[in-house]
């Protein structure tokens, strides 16, 4: 009897499975139905006449045959991903899915416009763009491009920094603020007036126009959240001052519903680290990217693409 042919598909699926720690997991980082996945793994399991995972209600675990398995195939698919990525980076062609990460302000008001103008100039590339502020591996997680404020060292090996991006940040205030506490003039009236802040925020350096640098506690913050819109919401509703990037606020300090606060000071700038994983060659689409997005931190609009 001839032996049923092999579908290598369910083997890498396989392993994803295992890496991510479930079915679900899984099928969310790689944007298949979990019924897929499962489905994978059950042919495999078929195909080979053994069981490779056991499964309950509340997690997966592995049988000794099925670790064996993943343990000498995992490598096998790691490394056929990193040769077909060197293979596209090898070649100009823009193409494909680029699969990138970011936190909110820096996606929405930056990866965001970048990725519509490299998308209209390049119709054979797909983008995905999650927003979320927690920092992750971009290999573990299966990203080309991982956006990330650093604060700390990098999670893990296997990653390196390909560009920062420097974004310029101000203090901006509601009227309806303005009206209740007065304008500050000085830092020391401004550490008077309730702040909006995100969790990680170190106190706040801004350089007066003498160049001294003095900070501003944040630890007693009247709304703290990592999601900046949230943070946008509550400054526009009079609830607090907001140190964000200045091109966030643009149109609400275009009509009135924000205001600058102490211009003539400098907020320390929003560095924007660009990781990725540690390959010899950089894929085309990824080289784009990241020219295009350096390209708008600099504000120059029609530098936005490089055909």
């Amino acid at each position: 009897m001839d032996n049923p042919a092999m579908e290598w598909r369910d083997w890498e699926l396989f392993c994803e499975v295992v890496e991510h720690g479930g079915f679900t997991a899984a099928a969310r980082v790689l944007g298949h139905p979990k019924s897929s996945l499962s489905a994978a793994v059950q042919r495999l399991e078929a195909n080979l006449g053994l069981r490779l995972i056991e499964r309950t209600t509340r997690h997966l675990r592995l049988t000794d045959v099925g670790e064996t398995i993943y343990r000498k195939v995992r490598p096998l698919f790691a490394a056929l991903h990193d040769t077909h990525s060197e293979a596209l980076a090898m070649s100009s062609a823009v193409a494909g899915t680029l699969r990138i990460k970011a936190p909110y302000e820096f996606g929405a008001h930056h990866a965001g416009p970048v990725a519509c103008a490299v998308m209209s100039h390049y119709p054979e590339l797909s983008i995905r763009i999650d927003v979320e502020h927690d920092i992750v591996n971009p290999i573990a997680e299966n990203y080309d491009i991982v956006f990330a404020m650093l604060e700390a060292p990098l999670p893990s090996a296997g990653i390196v920094i390909r560009r920062v991006f420097t974004l310029e940040r101000g203090l901006f205030g509601a009227p309806a603020l303005l009206e209740k506490f007065g304008e500050p003039r000085t830092l020391e009236e401004l550490k008077k007036l309730p702040l909006l802040t995100g969790p990680s925020d170190p106190p706040w350096a801004i350089t007066a126009p003498g160049g001294r640098v003095e900070h501003v506690a944040v630890d007693r913050a009247r709304l703290t959240s990592s999601n900046a819109h949230v943070r946008l919401q509550a400054a526009l509703a009079g609830h607090g001052v907001l140190r964000v990037t200045a091109s966030y606020t643009r149109a609400a300090v275009a009509t009135g519903q924000l205001r600058r606060l102490l211009p003539d000071h400098a907020c320390e700038p929003l560095n924007v680290h660009a990781l990725l994983p540690a390959r010899q060659f950089v894929p085309a689409k990824v080289r784009c990217f990241l020219d295009a997005m350096e390209a708008h931190a600099r504000g120059d609009p029609e530098a936005y693409i490089k055909p």
